[in-house]
């Protein structure tokens, strides 16, 4: 069993590409050798900022000689079928098929072609070109040798080397130009090499020793963590922790080495978002607290690709220039802006698109602050400051910071509003209506914002089911899905009272009836149709694609999808009572009571269902108490009267486990009617007892019912 060392070498690789290429460089060679008959005993990926490396252990020298057998058409076929056959196996005659026969099917022609096993040093020959032409990069430049050829190879970067080593010899093959071997390259200051190696060991150790390469990525996010975290302790401060941060550094470092930074602290004025998306977006520096006040402090962490002979002072000094000019482009937008103020900025908004057919953001603007006016007293949020903060919500869109640091909308805008003296319910308002936006992010919890918040998100999913845009198999491009769990997290985590349908039907009203006029800002005015799905079509779809919604929700909380299914079929629509119920009928399937009673349930609409499509009517009759003659019958009559007025009063008062327990009292007449010494039989001979009877089974039925549709429970 052999070793195989395959690495390729190029120019940067983007820090966001290396991971996913890592793993799918392996996983194409393991496909490509398996493929061929080879299977390693163990596999390992490496990748950074200029190489991707594949370690395969236990590989045999050569894969193995194989039978492969093709059924052919049956003794007797027409020549041209049998002629057709022999070409595709590959065979000259007849004579040299075997004939084989079946108990059904007759006799019939095989062919058995034996296939040669192949040295594994030739096939990954074959392999890797293969894999090199057709590898997938999000975004890729033709290249070739030294980046100057007329190939049509196609790479993220100049590819430079590659690679390719087994058992301990090269694999000769050549890629438009590029011949493969076994050299390496290592830092480009510390440690260049070329070095030749010939195994993984010798690759390993010459990197990490004379090339001062890091090559294993957790090894590097390791090393970062640690001495960033250490260099602040020492300084007496403390990392801000970023791990989307982290994972971008340990691709733009070879050889990593954090070093602290000093800035100027005239920049601490500024909001401390801004001072870290300058930091993170354009240096790719990590912030810095001070841990009594837990406030920002006037430092930075930079991760250099190089052990400084000076300790890092120079890149430290060399760095802060650099993030002091950022900074400065950050003061000059936040003292225009403020200048400025949000109440100027809203009208901008008309000559921003929104949706060709819904108008401009302007727009959405007057409709999110109708909507959450009307929202706003069942929040419990006082109506003039949640349509004031709806007003100014994406008044910051227009702003240079925004324009600058697209991150920042919402957040910079409640710095603006509160420069302005906005009330502080207004400007948190603004920047948490965005919330939730990722299954992490929190939800708004002030009823002002919970208002904005939700209007905004119905806004938008009613109208693009106004203009029949909704979202289909995976594409989602306005995050519609993203949109509506949002409205389901913020109705349930903060138990808010009201009902979807009367919210859709108020959002839907917002939508006028005439065309929308989007002005450009420069003098031009476009009319745009507005071709609106009436509510009638709207809300029923919309009120299901919501329980997709919460089935998703519930689900991750480890709910079964048909529990609710079960009760949204009843028409409700307030989310809070839908999970109550959902939560209690759980609860009472789980007890032998319930798994029996909806045993019975089951085998009573099976009966009315087979009997119904043979009468071809439905058994919704009153049942008269005067012919019911048995013992079994006249029990589970007077049990569903008791139980249905219980389960009513119930669930008026929403306690919902009351309502389970009155139902759970008919499990014990529901067996007795089926299968207890007094069993009735359903189907009596006398056509007034049977339709009496199967009334009963429907009055039944519909008492179960009231709490859920059982049919749509599985089991």
């Amino acid at each position: 069993m052999a070793e195989l060392l395959l690495e390729l070498f190029s120019e940067e690789i983007p820090a966001r590409m290396q991971a996913k290429a890592e793993a799918d460089l392996l996983a194409a060679v393991l496909k490509g050798l398996s493929e061929a008959g080879l299977e390693p005993s163990a596999s390992r990926s490496m990748s950074g900022p200029r190489r991707l490396t594949v370690v395969l252990d236990g590989l045999a020298s050569r894969s193995a000689d194989v039978e492969e057998e093709r059924k052919g058409p049956k003794v007797g076929a027409p020549e041209q079928a049998i002629a057709g056959f022999l070409r595709g196996a590959g065979l000259d005659s007849v004579d040299q098929a075997e004939v084989r026969s079946d108990p059904k099917k007759g006799e019939f022609y095989v062919a058995i072609r034996k296939i040669e096993g192949r040295n594994t040093r030739d096939i990954v020959a074959d392999l890797v070109p293969q894999i090199v032409r057709n590898f997938h990069w999000p975004k890729s430049m033709r290249t070739g040798p030294n980046a100057v050829s007329n190939a049509e190879l196609r790479w993220v970067r100049p590819l430079q080397r590659i690679l390719c080593v087994f058992d301990g010899a090269v694999v000769p093959f050549e890629v438009d130009g590029l011949t493969s071997g076994n050299e390496t390259e290592g830092h480009r200051v510390h440690g260049r090499g070329p070095f030749s190696v010939n195994t993984a060991a010798e690759y390993e150790t010459a990197l990490s020793g004379n090339g001062h390469i890091m090559l294993n990525r957790d090894a590097r996010r390791a090393k970062i963590e640690a001495e960033a975290k250490a260099v602040c302790e020492a300084a007496g401060l403390e990392l801000v922790e970023d791990r989307g941060l982290l994972e971008e550094v340990v691709g733009l470092a070879e050889w990593p080495v954090p070093i602290l930074g000093e800035m100027d602290p005239a920049f601490l004025s500024l909001p401390p978002e801004v001072i870290q998306l300058s930091m993170r977006t354009h240096q790719k520096y990590f912030a810095v607290r001070d841990p009594k006040t837990e406030n920002l402090a006037p430092n930075f962490v930079v991760v250099a690709n190089i052990d400084a002979t000076d300790g890092g002072v120079a890149i430290a000094k060399g760095n802060r220039k650099v993030l002091s000019a950022r900074l400065d482009d950050g003061r000059f937008f936040w003292e225009n802006d403020k200048r400025t103020g949000l109440e100027a900025m809203a009208p901008k908004l008309s000559t921003i698109k929104f949706k060709d057919e819904l108008g401009s953001i302007g727009d959405k603007v007057e409709r999110v602050a109708a909507l959450a006016r009307e929202l706003a007293p069942k929040v419990s949020a006082d109506a003039d400051l949640a349509e004031r903060a709806a007003r100014l919500c994406k008044a910051d869109l227009v702003s240079e910071m925004v324009y600058e640091f697209p991150e920042l909308q919402g957040v910079i805008g409640r710095y603006y509003a509160q420069e302005a003296g906005e009330p502080t319910a207004v400007a948190d308002a603004i920047r948490d209506h965005y919330k939730p936006q990722g299954p992490s992010d929190a939800v708004p919890t002030d009823p002002v914002a919970i208002a904005v918040a939700l209007a905004d998100k119905l806004d938008t999913l009613v109208g693009f089911w106004a203009i029949d845009e909704k979202p289909t198999g995976s594409k989602d491009p306005f995050a519609l899905r993203r949109a509506a769990l949002g409205v389901v997290r913020i109705i349930l985590e903060n138990r808010v009272r009201l009902e979807l349908g009367e919210i859709i039907n108020g959002a839907h009203q917002e939508f006028p009836d005439r065309d929308y006029h989007y002005d450009d800002g420069a003098g031009e005015d476009y009319e745009t149709p507005l071709p609106l799905q009436p509510l009638k079509k709207v809300l029923p779809d919309l009120l299901a694609f919501f329980a997709d919604r919460l089935k998703q929700y519930l689900r991750d909380q480890g709910q079964r999808h048909d529990l609710i299914d079960a009760v949204f079929a009843l028409g409700e629509d307030d989310l809070v009572l839908i999970v109550k119920r959902v939560e209690a009928l759980a609860a009472f399937l789980d007890t032998e009571d319930g798994a029996n009673l909806l045993a019975g349930y089951k085998r009573a609409a099976n009966i009315l269902r087979a009997e119904e499509k043979k009468d071809k009517r439905a058994f919704d009759g009153a049942v008269s108490s005067e012919s019911l003659s048995e013992a079994g019958e006249q029990a589970l009559y007077a049990a569903i009267q008791t139980s249905t007025e219980a389960a009513k009063t119930a669930i008026e008062a929403e306690d919902f486990e009351a309502a389970m327990s009155a139902l759970a009292t008919l499990r014990g007449p529901v067996d007795a009617f089926f299968d207890g010494p007094d069993s009735v039989m359903v189907n009596a001979d006398d056509p007034t007892i049977r339709e009496n009877r199967l009334n009963l089974l429907n009055m039944m039925r519909g008492s179960i019912q009231t709490v859920a549709d059982f049919s749509k429970i599985s089991g």
